[in-house]
Protein backbone atom coordinates (compact mmCIF):
# COMPACT_ATOMS: atom_id res chain seq x y z
CA UNK A 1 0.00 0.00 0.00
CA UNK A 2 1.50 3.28 -0.73
CA UNK A 3 2.01 6.00 1.55
CA UNK A 4 -0.12 8.71 -0.33
CA UNK A 5 -3.74 7.36 0.09
CA UNK A 6 -3.01 7.23 4.07
CA UNK A 7 -1.85 11.03 3.14
CA UNK A 8 -4.93 11.79 0.95
CA UNK A 9 -7.19 10.67 3.16
CA UNK A 10 -5.45 11.97 6.31
CA UNK A 11 -5.29 15.71 4.56
CA UNK A 12 -9.08 15.28 3.84
CA UNK A 13 -9.99 14.09 7.14
CA UNK A 14 -8.31 17.33 8.52
CA UNK A 15 -9.63 19.77 6.03
CA UNK A 16 -13.32 18.31 6.16
CA UNK A 17 -12.86 18.43 10.48
CA UNK A 18 -11.42 21.95 10.05
CA UNK A 19 -14.52 22.66 8.16
CA UNK A 20 -16.67 21.59 10.66
CA UNK A 21 -15.50 23.51 13.73
CA UNK A 22 -15.32 26.97 11.59
CA UNK A 23 -18.60 26.93 10.67
CA UNK A 24 -19.69 25.70 13.74
CA UNK A 25 -18.12 28.67 15.28
CA UNK A 26 -19.59 30.61 12.69
CA UNK A 27 -23.13 29.34 13.78
CA UNK A 28 -22.64 29.99 16.85
CA UNK A 29 -21.08 33.70 17.01
CA UNK A 30 -24.29 34.66 14.85
CA UNK A 31 -26.77 33.09 17.42
CA UNK A 32 -24.63 35.07 19.82
CA UNK A 33 -25.17 38.50 17.84
CA UNK A 34 -28.89 38.16 17.30
CA UNK A 35 -29.87 37.03 21.09
CA UNK A 36 -27.29 40.02 21.92
CA UNK A 37 -28.64 42.54 19.74
CA UNK A 38 -32.30 41.17 17.94
CA UNK A 39 -32.10 43.71 15.51
CA UNK A 40 -29.34 42.65 13.92
CA UNK A 41 -30.67 39.58 13.07
CA UNK A 42 -30.48 40.20 8.92
CA UNK A 43 -26.42 41.58 9.18
CA UNK A 44 -25.65 38.75 11.10
CA UNK A 45 -27.10 35.98 8.66
CA UNK A 46 -25.72 37.17 5.30
CA UNK A 47 -22.43 37.67 7.06
CA UNK A 48 -22.79 34.17 8.56
CA UNK A 49 -23.55 33.07 5.02
CA UNK A 50 -20.83 34.30 3.38
CA UNK A 51 -18.30 33.30 5.71
CA UNK A 52 -19.44 30.16 5.75
CA UNK A 53 -19.23 30.22 1.66
CA UNK A 54 -15.54 31.36 2.13
CA UNK A 55 -14.87 28.30 4.43
CA UNK A 56 -16.26 25.93 2.36
CA UNK A 57 -14.67 26.69 -1.04
CA UNK A 58 -11.21 26.65 0.89
CA UNK A 59 -12.62 23.04 2.13
CA UNK A 60 -13.26 22.19 -0.95
CA UNK A 61 -9.79 23.50 -2.56
CA UNK A 62 -8.16 21.69 0.27
CA UNK A 63 -10.15 18.23 -0.75
CA UNK A 64 -9.28 18.90 -4.72
CA UNK A 65 -5.61 19.14 -3.47
CA UNK A 66 -5.46 15.80 -1.75
CA UNK A 67 -7.24 13.89 -4.43
CA UNK A 68 -4.92 15.68 -6.78
CA UNK A 69 -2.31 14.05 -4.43
CA UNK A 70 -3.28 10.21 -4.97
CA UNK A 71 -2.47 10.79 -9.05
Amino acid sequence: MELKYIGAGLGAAIAVIGAALGIGKIGAAALDATARQPEVTGAARITMIIAAALVEGATFFALVICLLMIL
